[in-house]
């Protein structure tokens, strides 16, 4: 896999919630997790619910916001800020909300669904830091209420990260998949796109994944964190 990595000439790795449980951070989609107890997503993580719902809204989100102070990105997030400064890796595109990439170093990251790690006015768009919900402090100087700057149920995705993430996903001849299940659309399609564009595509995750049928590598059962010292080695 070292190998791989020295020949690409553009590498692109993508990110799931198997990335963030390795944190310690709960997989807020899984049927057991508490978030999820006995709560409909589509009815709180919504724009039905930040416009008709708002305090059932900002209480969700409110502990979404502490939860995530209360981890760290691990051993495998720095591997990968690491590669970006030796040239390695050259982008990640990620479906986590943690902002765990960055505060690992890693610079050019596409957050395909947003981040919890700031907030902006549903009014004005003023931007604001996440310390504002940690500090119950939920609407903006013009009035309009806080919301955390993620994809909702109701939205879609931003066109800014979606848009690098298809360029990137073009131009790879590596592209990596860490911790996803690549069952959400249309997220799923950047590793299809890579491989129609001549990439290697290499997929680590706990369990199969709908695309391994098409992976030139696949690691299933192991934690990505330890593959990555592994590579790194």
């Amino acid at each position: 896999m070292k190998t791989w990595l020295n020949e690409s000439n553009h590498t692109v790795v993508f990110t799931g919630a198997g990335m963030s449980t390795e944190s310690g951070l709960p997989d807020f989609r899984s049927a057991n997790q508490g978030l999820w107890n006995q709560k409909d997503p589509s009815k709180i993580a919504s724009t039905d619910a930040l416009n008709n719902n708002v305090e059932v809204f900002i209480e969700f989100y409110r502990t979404r916001v502490l939860s995530v102070k209360d981890y760290k990105p691990h051993e495998g997030h720095h591997i990968l800020a690491d590669w970006e400064k030796q040239g390695l890796v050259h982008s990640i595109i990620t479906q986590n909300v943690d902002g765990f990439h960055q505060e690992a170093g890693s610079q050019n990251v596409a957050e395909l669904h947003g981040t919890l790690t700031k907030l902006h006015c549903q009014s004005c768009g003023r931007e604001y830091n996440s310390e504002e919900y940690v500090n119950q402090e939920y609407y903006c100087v013009c009035g309009g209420i806080l919301r955390p700057s993620i994809t909702l149920f109701g939205e879609t995705l931003p066109q800014d990260a979606f848009q690098f993430a298809l360029s990137e996903a073009e131009k790879a001849d590596l592209f990596i998949v860490l911790g996803s299940s690549l069952s959400v659309s249309p997220a799923n399609q950047f590793p299809l796109i890579a491989k129609d564009n001549g990439a290697r595509l290499v997929i680590v995750n706990r369990d199969p994944t709908e695309l391994d049928a098409y992976a030139d590598k696949i690691i299933h059962g192991r934690e990505i964190g330890e593959v990555l010292k592994e590579w790194n080695s």
